[in-house]
């Protein structure tokens, strides 16, 4: 399912372009074009799913499916030392496009609490 009005979406159909990492059947990965680590892309799942509260027992094969792909997609990238997961639920956390996606961030050390 597509969300016309939702950016990731467009992403995904081609609609905007984009710096694609990987693409499979269920996910799309792209690097993000505000980095904040010397590499830091997003993980998103084709199908609309509007964040971390969104996730259901019908979607949820999804998101194991891209939780198996994010090592194998930071293996490529060199992140052999380590890198951050992150996804921001809601707009008090910082989510600014209602679609659920993971920022992948590595490449240097990661402090913490992140900020």
């Amino acid at each position: 399912m597509r969300d016309d009005n939702c950016l990731f979406c467009k992403i995904v159909g081609g609609d905007i372009p984009s710096n694609k990492l990987y693409e499979d059947e269920l996910c799309y990965a792209f690097y993000d074009i505000a980095p904040q680590a010397p590499t830091h892309f997003l993980v998103i799942p084709k199908t609309h799913i509007s964040g971390c509260n969104g996730v259901t027992e019908e979607n949820s094969a999804v998101v194991a499916h891209i939780f198996e792909v994010i090592p194998r997609i930071a293996a490529a990238e060199g992140l052999a030392g380590g890198y951050r997961v992150v996804s921001n639920c809601g707009a008090d956390a910082g989510q600014t496009v209602p679609h659920l996606h993971f920022h992948i961030l590595g490449g240097r050390a990661m402090g913490w609490p992140p900020g």
